[in-house]
């Protein structure tokens, strides 16, 4: 019998069980306004000067449920933008961040959405596509993920009951 390759199901479950061992599911956290949340994406670009300038840079941004921003990084891989985010917060006693919204510039992928749990952000949205796995992990874990946030409008994957203002479907 061959193993599993990396990656297939086997390591899938192997990876989400990890987090569920290293965190707890996330806090029911905050209601956030579907207006405020449809805000954040411009909110995030007007405030990312390095990205300004270059145009290659990406963003992980938290900000309580209001909208108001809490903090903002930057870098060259998205993972490591909510790596900078998530570190600032730990160092500054901050963890964990169970009022907060995240907000990427990019995808959700699994490792994101894992980071989010590990810190105890219960909302993260990202303005492209979650990943399948980010789905499940975010749905396992209590969160709630959004993704596609635009001006216009946004996807809930999961937990969607922290989002005021919702349309019946």
């Amino acid at each position: 019998m061959r193993p599993k390759a990396e990656g297939g199901v086997g390591a899938r479950e192997a990876s989400i069980d990890a987090v569920k061992v290293a965190a707890p599911p996330v806090a029911d956290g905050p209601l956030v306004e579907r207006g405020t949340l449809v805000a954040l994406p411009e909110l995030l670009r007007s405030r990312q000067r390095v990205f300004a300038s270059t145009g290659g840079l990406h963003a992980a941004a938290l900000f309580d449920p209001a909208g108001a921003l809490q903090a903002l990084r930057e870098d060259v891989g998205r993972h490591n933008a909510v790596d900078k985010l998530v570190g600032r917060m730990a160092l500054d006693g901050r963890l964990p961040l169970g009022e907060h919204v995240l907000i990427v510039s990019g995808r959700a992928s699994f490792e994101i959405i894992q980071k989010a749990v590990l810190a105890g952000i219960p909302i993260v949205a990202a303005v492209s596509a979650p990943s399948g796995l980010a789905v499940r992990l975010a749905r396992e874990a209590n969160m709630t993920l959004v993704g596609f946030l635009r001006a216009g409008g946004f996807n809930v994957y999961t937990g969607p009951e922290r989002i005021a203002g919702l349309r019946a479907p």
